[in-house]
């Protein structure tokens, strides 16, 4: 029998889309790819497949996740199966520098950004600023994994020559011109089926890791969005938005077979929107989708049903 086949390294960021196809009755299989083998001589089962593969993996002690997932959509690939959020998805999620080269091709205006290997050229990079505050950022992050803000080169040295400097796992810093926003928030716009479902606002007030899986609510220490207690909630979905950069949200997400995704904007003081990052392993938070009446993880079931019955022969007696 044909089904969903899920893969991901992450138990607690896919227990919500695995309730919701629960719910819709749909049959499926979840590829837990923290290790595992490939028969390249073998056929994959038939079904469809989609990937959650996540940058941030080797964080969770799943160093070569991503790496064995390149592999196992390659295969999938090779055989002809429907792969959603496949090996290009996964090449991006991946390498925020190939994400910034996408966006800026199809007009989506990105931060100045210099990718640097070695701490010398960190600092180098950074001269190129002319003294405005920047930020540090891993290039296969996840997570606001290494993002740091800095006024200046000297703040910058001090950082990379002390034991706090966070090594990226692929070797690549980016230094990064620091938009700041008249408002302390930076808006997350949410697709499905490769089509846009809601945005959401994310307050930065308290720092840049800002994820919004309810696991990172709950002890991810690199992710402290800690408990709601004040009155203002840090993620607020936003009623009737709408921006012409969705269109070319979508264009780009087209173009690289990116199904499910999560794309951030920030604006400057002048309303300027600067992209920065498109999360293909995106998650949402359950007490804004509750607040708002809309849930991206029942979209997701829902999309991934209709799939899953255009793969499945109808019998006729």
């Amino acid at each position: 029998m044909s089904k969903i086949y899920v893969i991901h390294e992450n138990e607690e960021w896919t227990v919500h889309l695995r309730r919701r196809l629960e719910e819709l009755g749909l049959p499926f299989e979840e590829w837990h790819l923290d290790e595992g083998t490939v028969d390249l001589s073998s056929e994959p089962p038939e079904g469809i497949f989609y990937s959650r593969m996540s940058a941030s993996s080797h964080t969770r002690d799943h160093r070569f996740a991503a790496e064995l997932t390149g592999q196992v959509l390659a295969w999938l690939e090779a055989h002809g199966r429907t792969v959603f959020n496949g090996s290009r998805a996964l090449e991006l999620e991946v390498s925020k520098v190939k994400q910034y080269l996408e966006l800026e091709k199809h007009g989506v205006r990105t931060p100045k950004t210099i990718a640097a290997v070695g701490k010398a050229q960190i600092l180098k990079a950074a001269e190129a600023f002319n003294s405005k505050p920047f930020i540090t950022k891993h290039n296969r992050a996840g997570k606001g994994l290494g993002v740091q803000l800095f006024q200046s080169v000297e703040a910058l040295r001090h950082y990379v020559d002390s034991s706090a400097f966070e090594e990226p796992v692929d070797g690549i810093t980016l230094i990064q011109e620091y938009i700041q926003s008249p408002e302390s928030y930076i808006t997350r716009c949410e697709f499905v089926g490769g089509k846009f479902i809601y945005a959401v606002r994310v307050d930065t007030s308290e720092g840049f890791q800002l994820c919004p899986a309810d696991a990172c609510q709950i002890g991810d220490l690199f992710c402290p969005v800690g408990e709601q207690i004040e009155e203002k909630p840090k993620f607020q979905i936003v009623d009737g938005f709408y921006e012409p950069i969705l269109e070319k949200y979508e264009k780009v997400l087209a173009a690289n077979n990116i199904t499910v995704a999560g794309i951030e904007f920030i604006r400057n003081s002048d309303g300027e929107i600067y992209t920065y990052d498109i999360n293909t392993n995106t998650n949402y938070n359950s007490d804004a989708e509750a607040r708002a009446g809309k849930y991206g993880m029942l979209e997701l079931a829902y999309f991934l049903g209709k799939q899953l019955d255009k793969k499945t022969p109808v019998s006729v007696s």
